[in-house]
């Protein structure tokens, strides 16, 4: 395809929206048509299910909740990332399948492979160029959540032990994929992951 597809990941408070948007700004800077977007949600149905599985205060089966990720994912890449891609435009976006592998395959016990699996088939078959992976101790990252940030999620809300599986299996899959992915430690100055970043996507613009 023509663009860009580049994800970020990473825990709770790791930093991803800035680095994000620090990255969406200077692409548009260098004359870059660019597409911001996010899952869950991105589109109608996508925030919809947004609702359903993160603001949900009812128990919600680990399968059935991997499913729903899914089914926003499948909707979400069919409607409005790949025909972006295909436009030429950059995809630039806030978590993809990796987070069903940390979050629903590896830190709810469902199968890292199945849950992989199940997102390749629902995008026929979509990885991303690059995935910017900012890593940061669980505990610490859960520590600078703002206080602004009262609305429940029921990924927050988990224990500690599930979040550190979740780190854990962030850089697993970093380490079996080293190509795509870029490991940044998200305790380095704000402007010092921008770099890296900038430098690793001019890469492969060029």
């Amino acid at each position: 395809m023509a663009g860009l597809f580049i994800t970020f990941e990473g825990g709770d408070g790791s930093g991803k929206s800035t680095q994000l948007d620090l990255l969406v700004a200077w692409l548009v800077e260098h004359g870059h048509r660019v597409l911001t977007t996010r899952e869950p949600g991105g589109t109608e149905l996508g925030d919809e299910l947004r609702e359903i599985v993160l603001h949900s205060r009812g128990h919600i089966a680990p399968k059935s909740e991997a499913l729903i990720y899914a089914a926003d994912r499948a909707h979400h890449i069919a409607t409005k990332v790949r025909p972006a891609l295909e436009s030429g435009e950059m995809v630039v976006q806030d978590r993809y399948f990796d987070s069903s592998v940390a979050y629903q395959g590896v830190a709810r016990g469902l199968g890292a492979d199945e849950v992989k699996n199940i997102s390749l088939w629902a995008t026929d078959g979509l990885v991303p160029d690059l995935t910017v992976l900012l890593d940061l101790d669980a505990n610490l990252g859960r520590g600078r959540l703002t206080a602004s940030r009262t609305r429940y999620d029921r990924l927050e809300a988990e224990e500690q032990e599930f979040h550190d599986r979740v780190r854990a299996a962030y850089l697993e899959a970093a380490h079996a994929e080293p190509e795509r992915f870029l490991v940044l430690d998200a305790t380095q100055p704000v402007d010092d992951i921008a770099t890296e970043i900038r430098a690793r996507v001019s890469a492969l613009l060029a």
